[in-house]
């Protein structure tokens, strides 16, 4: 098991963690597991949230005041959800009105077909592994969709956002910014447990006017031009490991050198990637704040996540902490939280937690 383990860059205990899955459920235990929880203690029970949208289409003038204080009287016994969340949950549903105001149109995840350099940039991190120091080493790779170029093969010793941070904004001043980047839906590129996903990464990305594509989970394919290249990689310069991150990192960059300048690409018509590739038109610069000329106020969120409105502290996510969003009343004592011209969610004058709005990363037809 120690000698698969160091093979395969996994712990022995992820090794026999796997290895007993297999004994009990045979190949299917091989599969991805989803990493959701089984039961979200704050979700509404459906009964509650049909009962919602049955008084709505009863009484389609009413608000989520009167609907909260109609349902506290339908059912006395069940703990009843906040005005925010029942705003919420008629936004979901398509049975609020929204005033109109002028937006541009919010990008969803939806994936792209680029016919041109840096239309679409593809990021990931390839396996970690071992160095011969015993250290691991986790390769973030960029590469530029229609052209393959390997814009960056960082190695690090961690996935966290300070060091994606450093790489990605190395790749924006030398090569400018891209329309898109597509990435999976692991750290650093998203949170789960954040709206919609969002991540410090992909805030930051948004602010730069960089459109944010994520593939489904469990669909690599989705990327595949990216893994393709993984593999070229492993092969190539991963295996056998170097002793350490340095000897390590100059494998990577003359794996660099050679992918790009030296190795005709079958789908490039046997052209090499820097024959195609050229740099963006876009200049790397640092993002502004958003403005928020159509809401009633502009608002900092702390360092802790949370949007101060007078005396009162209302909980957002730690993601956004630091950035600016506007802040909308939208019916009687219901307010909208939006980052840049992405609506987040509600919160009411006794909720103290942002409640999501739609989605609006999801792709049109979802």
């Amino acid at each position: 098991m120690s000698a698969l383990c160091k093979e395969f860059g996994i712990s022995r205990p992820t090794g026999y963690k796997i290895y007993n899955r297999y004994k009990e459920l045979g190949p299917k235990g091989l599969e991805d597991r989803s990493r959701r929880p089984y039961r979200h203690a704050n979700k509404l029970p459906f009964q509650i949230e049909r009962a919602i949208l049955a008084i709505k289409r009863e009484y389609p003038s009413w608000g989520a005041p009167k609907i909260r204080e109609k349902l506290i009287k339908q059912f006395p016994m069940v703990n009843p959800p906040a005005k925010s969340t029942v705003h919420a949950i008629l936004d979901r549903n398509g049975l609020v009105k929204r005033q109109k105001r002028r937006r541009r149109k919010a990008q969803g995840t939806a994936l792209s077909e680029a016919t041109v350099p840096n239309g679409l940039w593809c990021a990931d991190y390839k396996g970690e592994f071992l160095l011969g120091n015993r250290q691991y080493c986790y390769p973030l790779t960029i590469t530029d969709y229609r052209s393959r170029y390997l814009l960056a093969c960082e190695g690090l010793d961690s996935t966290k956002s300070a060091l994606a941070f450093n790489v990605f904004e190395h790749a924006f001043k030398e090569y400018g910014l891209p329309q898109a980047i597509r990435t999976d839906n692991g750290i650093p590129f998203a949170s789960p447990n954040a709206f919609f996903g969002l991540s410090r990464l992909s805030i930051w990305w948004l602010k730069l006017g960089i459109n944010i594509e994520r593939i489904k989970p469990g669909h690599p394919e989705q990327n595949g031009r990216h893994e393709r290249m993984h593999l070229t990689l492993k092969k190539e310069a991963t295996k056998p490991a170097s002793f350490n991150f340095l000897q390590q990192q100059g494998r990577f960059d003359r794996f660099i050198e050679v992918y790009n300048n030296e190795r005709p690409h079958q789908a490039l018509g046997g052209q090499y990637p820097a024959e195609v590739f050229t740099p963006s038109v876009r200049e790397y610069r640092p993002a502004e704040e958003p403005l928020y000329p159509f809401h009633d106020k502009a608002v900092k969120v702390t360092k802790c996540g949370r949007i101060c409105m007078g005396h009162r502290k209302i909980n957002l996510s730690i993601v956004f902490s630091g950035q600016v969003v506007g802040v909308r009343e939208v019916a009687d004592k219901i307010w909208l939280v939006s980052f840049m011209d992405f609506d987040l969610g509600f919160f009411d004058e006794d909720c103290g937690r942002v409640e999501p709005a739609t989605n609006p990363f999801l792709p049109a037809t979802v």
